[in-house]
């Protein structure tokens, strides 16, 4: 049997969507990972999966190129935003692991209501309490951390240059530091100017990738929370900018672009589940 997939991309961090809602497709970590790998299979940063939902438009499932479900991906919530956005009348309801979210089409793009930051210690989720907005732990030099769930687990180190952190070596260490029983996503951030961020990010169960949306809305977080900048706030990635605002609800309102690159099919038993 054929599947037909869309591929998009958020400030390149890019996704394989397959459209499930009427016609189921199996997804094990198995395929999904065999889908992701870029060398044999199609080639993606998450897989994304639709599905009917019985609360809101759709369900979106996020799948990592290790094969494992994750809960969130604020720039893959901007592409789902765009690819049903006529469908939805440019306001799309999303079902995720991590909670409801809402897209829809902005004069600057695709904006997404990400929902409020967590910040309790056991909600992020940590192995034991501690204060989450200046966490007493360090990994060499990267140190006095902010924890924050925004729908996925992330800490934030702020650093006085993001590209002087040895990212690649460091960020499989604190993602599977026992400290995080869920496993976390490590964010290095600077402070640029007023109301600016420069960021990279170490993807749990991904990597290093060119954008990741969830970092940027937890960094933006940590940032406002240590009142370095306001409640409006301009992150910029390797891949581009994004707009991070924390409204007077304290909903995360994350902006910005989101492409559609191809579309094409694969053969189920290409990618056995």
């Amino acid at each position: 049997m054929r599947i037909p997939f869309r591929k998009m991309h958020g400030l390149g961090n890019d996704f394989v969507v397959i459209d499930a809602r009427t016609r189921a497709v199996a997804i094990t970590a198995r395929r999904a990972a065999a889908l992701a790998n870029r060398t044999t299979g199609i080639g993606c940063d998450q897989l994304i999966v639709l599905e009917p939902s019985d609360d809101a438009d759709v369900r979106m499932r996020i799948f990592n190129p290790d094969g494992g479900e994750v809960e969130a991906c604020g720039n893959a919530s901007r592409a789902i935003g765009l690819l049903l956005a006529d469908e939805r009348g440019g306001r799309t309801r999303i079902e995720t692991l991590g909670g409801m979210i809402i897209a829809h089409v902005d004069p600057h793009g695709i904006s997404v209501a990400m929902g409020r930051p967590k910040f309790d210690w056991d909600a992020i989720p940590l192995a034991y309490a501690m204060d989450t907005l200046a966490m007493p732990v360090a990994w060499e030099d990267l140190a006095d951390p902010v924890a924050v769930n925004v729908g996925n687990p992330h800490v934030v180190f702020f650093v006085p240059d993001v590209d002087a952190v040895d990212l690649a070596r460091l960020g499989p260490l604190i993602e599977h530091d026992p400290l995080f029983p869920a496993r976390i996503n490590v964010n290095v951030a600077a402070v640029t100017g007023p109301d600016a961020i420069a960021l990279r990010v170490w993807e749990r169960g991904a990597g290093l990738t060119r954008a990741c949306g969830t970092g940027a809305c937890a960094t933006a977080i940590a940032a406002m929370r240590r009142r370095l900048t306001g409640r409006r706030a301009t992150v910029t990635l390797p891949g581009g900018p994004l707009t991070i605002a924390w409204d007077d609800s304290d909903t995360i309102i994350m902006t910005g672009p989101a492409t559609t690159s191809f579309a094409g099919w694969f053969a189920e038993d290409d990618y056995p589940a």
